[in-house]
């Protein structure tokens, strides 16, 4: 809006009609007090002013403008028809105006006078605005880097509260935090401590993780600097994201040596066991199938039925010994698979069949759903044959009271897939990752059911081996079903 003042009613009605006729819109005020009571009260883009008034001059009228920060900004031009002389245009710049125009006028001369000004007055505020809002912008993003620079600073008093080894890195991997206990292993924050020649490169696995996205958790062997000797430990590497990116990682290493040591004490002890025992339960073997062989020949007796649980009680006790050879040969890397194809629609008939005739006592039904398997699988028959059987014997241990087992076998994703399902008693949902683990036993069941929890764990490596993967899905009271999957080729 423009603000036209003179104190010829006149003077006011001729150029307020020139003004709108380009469609300004215009207001007015007959005296120097009414246009400086409405300047403080109204927001103008420009006010043409005329000079000589009665009272409040206009010269008095911008420099009294000029000293309010409200209409500092506001450009004034004088329009006067009396003081045209150069002492009285000098007055006027001096006292505020940014332009002087005597009359006569000629009207297109002032109208693009006028609207030059108005433009630039508009300018001037959008420029303002845009100041203002960077001004905010770069306020918020001062608050947000001292949030930030507080998070920071937390987490790095958290993580060098922290027992372990810890460290901080950026989302290229770039190491930019490390709290003491690093350097009792690394002399350098942005070096890695040195693995054992025998652990794989960390710097590879680390980039790996990068790459991918993925967390990192991975048993490694670090050298401590004073002593110079290595120490498990467990390193796991997370991002720390926001909605959308990775912002950078932190880590930590896991001081797991007392823990490792004890387990690798507890496996040389069951391999030594399990080779100490498996020589006299062959002999004691031997001599019971010997004694079977005199009985058969006499009339059936309480001794034969005495040597023949005698005899089952020693196959048990066999497996089980096997059992622990094959945990001591999956730690030391020895557990070898002897691929060869095979029919596995034959082995699944032959597991069906054993199961069968080794459970006659009790009414299990196992139902078959699921196309036949025409395809050869390339792989170690005789585990694939234990993983079976392993399945199905948990199966018909852990639902006591059902009478069905349901095989399932499907292709899906070019890869065959083998689901042995039962009704019994399920197991928890957080539980059903870790039954795979070495000596894991569900508690629920540990006191009802007897077996050290090794079976699934060497299932699960034997899986490993092939190509596979397995799992399981349960539900507490709805069964569950253990599958694997394997490579056709």
């Amino acid at each position: 809006m423009i603000l036209v003042v003179d104190d010829q009613p006149e003077n006011i009605f001729s150029l307020k009609k020139l003004l709108e006729s380009k469609k300004f819109e215009v207001d007015t005020a007959a005296s120097g007090e009414e246009a400086l009571r409405k300047v403080l009260k109204n927001d103008y883009a420009l006010i043409i002013l005329d000079v000589q008034m009665p009272g409040i001059d206009g010269f008095e009228v911008a420099e009294t403008l000029a000293g309010y920060s409200k209409t500092r900004e506001v450009p004034v031009i004088f329009l006067s028809a009396v003081n045209t002389e150069k002492k009285f245009i000098t007055r006027g710049y001096a006292s505020g105006g940014i332009d002087y125009i005597t009359k006569p006028v000629d009207p297109d001369i002032f109208l693009l006078r006028v609207t030059t000004f108005h433009r630039l007055y508009e300018q001037t505020l959008a420029l303002s605005e845009t100041q203002r809002v960077l001004e905010k912008e770069i306020e918020i993003r001062k608050k947000a880097q001292r949030e930030l620079k507080d998070k920071v600073e937390d987490l790095n008093t958290t993580l060098e509260s922290l027992p372990q080894i810890a460290f901080r890195a950026d989302i290229y991997g770039r190491i930019t935090f490390v709290n003491r206990r690093w350097f009792q292993y690394s002399t350098c924050a942005g070096i890695f401590p040195q693995t054992h020649p025998d652990d794989i490169c960390m710097e590879e696995v680390w980039a790996e993780a990068i790459k991918n996205g993925e967390p990192l958790e991975r048993e490694v062997r670090i050298r401590e600097i004073s002593s110079g000797s290595y120490h498990y430990h467990l390193l796991r590497i997370i991002p720390i994201k926001n909605e959308l990116d990775i912002k950078s990682w932190v880590g930590t290493f896991t001081d797991i040596d007392d823990q490792k040591q004890e387990e690798l004490k507890k496996d040389e002890f069951l391999s030594i066991a399990s080779h100490e025992l498996k020589t006299p339960l062959t002999s004691i073997k031997a001599y019971i199938q010997l004694l079977e062989r005199i009985e058969s020949k006499q009339p059936e007796s309480v001794t034969t039925s005495y040597i023949s649980r005698a005899h089952d009680q020693v196959c048990k006790l066999e497996n089980l010994i096997g059992d622990l050879l094959d945990v001591s040969k999956i730690e030391n890397g020895k557990l070898k698979m002897n691929m060869q194809p095979f029919s596995m629609e034959q082995l699944l008939a032959s597991v069906i069949e054993t199961i069968s005739s080794t459970n006659s006592h009790s009414n299990i039904h196992i139902e078959r759903k699921g196309p036949a398997i025409t395809t050869e699988i390339t792989g170690d028959v005789i585990r694939i044959e234990q993983v079976l059987i392993n399945f199905f014997t948990n199966a018909i241990k852990y639902a006591p009271g059902s009478d069905k087992i349901i095989l399932h076998t499907a292709v899906k994703n070019d890869r065959l897939y083998i689901a042995v399902q039962d009704f019994g008693i399920g197991m928890p949902s957080d539980k059903k990752d870790r039954v795979f683990a070495k000596f894991y036993r569900v508690e629920e069941s540990a006191m009802e059911f007897q077996g050290l929890g090794i079976g699934l764990y060497i299932c699960a490596e034997i899986i490993r081996q092939h190509q596979g993967d397995f799992g399981v899905e349960s539900s507490v009271g709805q069964g569950s079903t253990f599958y694997f999957t394997l490579p056709f080729s």
